[in-house]
């Protein structure tokens, strides 16, 4: 049994928009971060469902190249997220020692 490209199109589209939401509702910073993790994840699922069902049409036509553009993008994305994790978490420990809170409307008061 092979999962197609709805799926993972369908699974991506719910994880994107609770993040989306999250970051629309939440007002606490470590939220947020996780919010937009969940949604650089959501992209991450695509990427990897749109290279898996471009590889079985590059099968079916007879052409044995391996497809890896999707996963190149993959690594680029979980980079750029473990560089905005440890900038996002410095943000976060500087407003809470100042402020001891870590709610995002105090970040204007950092720059005191």
């Amino acid at each position: 049994m092979t999962i197609g490209l709805n799926a993972f199109l369908f699974v991506a589209g719910m994880l994107f928009s609770i993040g989306f939401f999250g970051l629309l509702w939440k007002r606490n910073s470590l939220i947020l971060l996780m919010c937009l993790e969940l949604m650089l994840n959501a992209i991450n699922l695509m990427l990897i469902g749109f290279s898996k069902y471009n590889a079985s049409l590059y099968t079916e036509m007879g052409q044995n190249q391996p497809m890896m553009g999707g996963y190149l993008f993959v690594f680029f994305i979980i980079t750029v997220a473990a560089a905005e994790v440890a900038i996002g978490l410095a943000l976060a420990v500087a407003l809470y020692r100042k402020h001891h809170s870590i709610n995002v409307h105090a970040f204007s008061l950092l720059r005191d």
